[in-house]
């Protein structure tokens, strides 16, 4: 159960995953106005503004093991509410409608809700780099089979720096602990290309050091396309390279301004 509960989280939490985004909603289109954190894993270095809300929701089908029937996941919805109370600080609530399926367990329901913010530390309009900082506080809600049944925390330090008019890179480095064991170091570096106006494509490598000792790394990618500066369609899909694991997402993101 908590092997299966923590795999979650690579999906929907480092984000995610489903609930994770691409910076300035495809990676270099500074002038649109929504900016989300889905859908790769490395969380943006930019607060949702003051005032404004913004959800974040999608569908996640993953499949970890040795063969593609050994665990399934499926999220849907996964839902990610931002809100702004300041120009640098945002409330975060995570909830999500979870199905997990294997050999030693089949059940749905809710998993542990998560409260968080997010902090910008660094957003100078001379420069081309952003920091912020991101917690969240998993509070054993869920229902009976998925939760955790632990307080735990979740945190991210998320950079990423402006190349040039079409390219950014982001990356973030954080510490999980779910209330069992050491924790885990996660990971995540995310390339991002604005194609045009509209479209923009991601690839990332991402992953985690399980309790310090055991490396998980995966590798992912996607694209968005943005409807009008206010929301935002994309799709993502990952598989492992030292594990046996593959998702497909779909989701979109919508900004209500103040």
């Amino acid at each position: 159960m908590n092997k299966n509960y923590q795999q979650v989280k690579i999906f929907s939490s480092f984000r995610a995953i489903l609930i994770s985004g691409i910076y300035l909603s495809v990676f270099g289109q500074i002038d649109a106005q929504i900016i989300t954190d889905r859908p790769d894993q490395t969380e943006s270095s930019y607060s949702v503004g003051n005032g404004n809300l913004q959800l974040e929701t999608g569908v996640l089908i993953s499949f970890d093991g040795e063969t593609q029937n050994s665990n399934r996941q499926i999220l849907a919805p996964t839902n990610l509410f931002r809100y702004g109370v300041s120009k640098i600080l945002e409330i975060r609530v995570l909830n999500q409608y979870e199905t997990i399926d294997n050999e030693s367990l089949s059940t749905t329901g809710i998993s542990d809700l998560e409260v968080g913010t997010k902090i910008q530390l660094f957003n100078p309009d001379d420069k081309n780099t952003a920091i912020a900082f991101l917690s969240h506080l998993i509070i054993p809600s869920g229902s009976k089979e998925l939760s955790n049944d632990q307080f735990g925390t979740i945190n991210k330090l998320s950079i990423s720096h402006v190349i040039n008019d079409n390219v950014e890179i982001g990356y973030n480095v954080g510490y999980n602990y779910y209330g069992l064991d050491q924790g885990d170091l996660t990971y995540s570096v995310a390339f991002g290309i604005s194609v045009n106006d509209q479209v923009g494509i991601y690839i990332e490598p991402y992953g985690e050091i399980v309790n310090f000792e055991n490396p998980v790394s995966n590798f992912d990618a996607g694209l968005t396309f943005l409807a009008n500066e206010n929301f935002q369609y994309d799709f993502s899909f990952g598989t492992g390279i030292n594990n046996t694991m593959n998702y497909m997402s779909i989701g979109f993101s919508c900004l209500v301004n103040k």
